[in-house]
């Protein structure tokens, strides 16, 4: 094959590919597509979930793909639920740290251990630290700070 053509079928491939780059990034592990380290988004909006703070963990029998990543469920109700509405399971920030994002450290992925609902809306976190700042501090200030960076980050996808 010739410069010119390999030249061209490489920007080619590019092109095929670049859907997949437009996506909004989900918080998966370094070596796999699972969301959230692999808990069960559904289970944190449960009334008793949210009193012990437990979330449940997901298996790979009941899996919906949703932005590019799996996102894994305790049942089959649960993934049925999801697969309806993700929008109003999906994490903010797809789940990466809210408060990374709040103090400009871009996106940290985290594996859902770490969690609260503020203003309704459910946040992650990388380590128990961000969450207690959220939580002692103006999580309406951080949240704002942590909006705007998403929004850089959509923006560059």
């Amino acid at each position: 094959m010739s410069p010119g053509k390999s030249i061209s079928a490489f920007a080619i491939a590019l092109a095929l590919m670049a859907p997949a780059f437009a996506a909004e990034p989900v918080s998966t592990g370094f070596f796999g597509n699972t969301a959230i380290g692999g808990k069960d988004t559904v289970s944190y909006f449960d009334a008793r979930s949210r009193s012990t703070h437990q979330v449940i963990e997901g298996v790979d029998r009941f899996e919906v793909e949703h932005l590019g990543a799996t996102w894994r469920f305790a049942s089959k109700t649960s993934a049925d639920t999801f697969a309806a509405n993700p929008d109003a399971f999906v994490p903010e920030y797809n789940g990466f740290c809210s408060n990374a994002l709040a103090s400009d450290e871009g996106l940290i992925p985290t594996d859902g251990s770490v969690w609260e609902f503020f203003g309704g809306k459910l946040h992650l976190f990388y380590a128990e630290r961000g969450r207690k700042r959220w939580m002692e501090g103006d999580w309406k200030a951080y949240n704002q700070e942590a909006a705007k960076a998403w929004a850089t980050v959509l923006t560059k996808n």
